[in-house]
């Protein structure tokens, strides 16, 4: 049985990936293999101050990394397990969504 540390941890994930934005920014990552807060904030429809709470708020979990591109942050999914998983299952229904 996993400990109640790591279930709750689970948990966390989930609730932070399962929200609208976060999910399209994951995916935008996904499809372009990393992308700065600017580009993101174009695709998503949000405001760049809005992009960069949720990608600091993914950050802290380790799902996505943050790499400086000049002056600017640009961001791409991590390599940690979970990002990974959420990777293959997010996107993969999103993209059958909007192709249905």
């Amino acid at each position: 049985m996993r400990s109640k540390n790591t279930i709750g941890t689970l948990a966390k994930r989930f609730a932070l990936a399962g929200d609208r934005t976060r999910l399209t920014i994951v995916c935008a990552l996904v499809r372009r293999r990393g992308a700065c807060v600017s580009e993101l904030a174009q695709l998503s429809g949000e405001s760049v101050a809005t992009v960069s709470h949720h990608l600091q708020a993914l950050a802290k979990e380790r799902l996505v990394s943050p790499v400086r591109n000049g002056k600017r942050i640009c961001y791409a999914l991590s390599t940690d397990p979970f990002a990974l998983d959420l990777k293959r299952l997010a996107c993969k229904y999103a993209r059958e969504a909007t192709h249905s």
